[in-house]
């Protein structure tokens, strides 16, 4: 790995009963943290705005060219969590907070339905499972801002972006327990990134 890798992550702003989203703590805690000395966090926090996550994601991709994307969002009423695969165009009806929704209801017109991470999400939820981390493995994002972020920056970023989905209660609420987690986590989809790329 050369020197200064940029890892970008996101977490998104207010939502609802969160007045700070979790999902940006623990971006704020993942920069504070590192991800190694060779890699460069870079954070960003992006708002539950449709307009604004369209305008802000193509953009970190175009001026940092980081190695990954890692888009950290919440799932209400999880206690586990989840590594999505997919990204989806279509679909979006639900008002963002501030009370809009494309009238394409899509993230990119013309894109492909679906993208897939270039990571394999499901292996590294089998490994981190059998090591007894509540970690499950997803493809249906759920069609709001979170999927929508995910499926700009799979298409903006060559696919190398990743959405964990952080949980809304139980023991990893707790950033001591949630952010090492994350830190590993996104540790070993640069060691993917890395391998697949040695072989391409």
């Amino acid at each position: 790995m050369n020197r200064g890798e940029i890892v970008v992550v996101t977490g998104f702003g207010p939502f609802r009963q969160f007045l700070v989203n979790p999902s940006w703590k623990a971006a704020q805690r993942l920069k504070l943290v590192g991800l190694g000395e060779r890699t460069d966090v870079y954070v960003k926090e992006v708002p539950v705005s449709y307009v604004k996550t369209q305008q802000i994601i193509p953009e970190l991709w175009q001026t940092l060219t980081p190695k990954l994307a890692v888009h950290l969002g919440v799932a209400r009423a999880s206690n586990v969590v989840i590594l999505e695969q997919t990204g989806k165009n279509s679909g979006y009806s639900d008002k963002d907070v501030r009370g809009f929704c494309p009238e394409s209801h899509c993230c990119v017109e013309g894109g492909p339905e679906k993208l897939d991470s270039v990571i394999n999400m499901r292996a590294i939820s089998r490994e981190f499972k059998q090591a007894g981390k509540d970690v499950i493995y997803s493809r249906d994002a759920g069609r709001y801002l979170c999927d929508f972020a995910y499926y700009c920056s799979l298409y903006h970023g060559q696919r190398r972006a990743a959405l964990i989905h952080v949980p809304s209660s139980g023991s990893l609420t707790s950033a001591d327990r949630l952010v090492p987690l994350l830190q590993t986590l996104i540790q070993t989809m640069l060691d993917q990134l890395e391998d697949l790329s040695e072989r391409g």
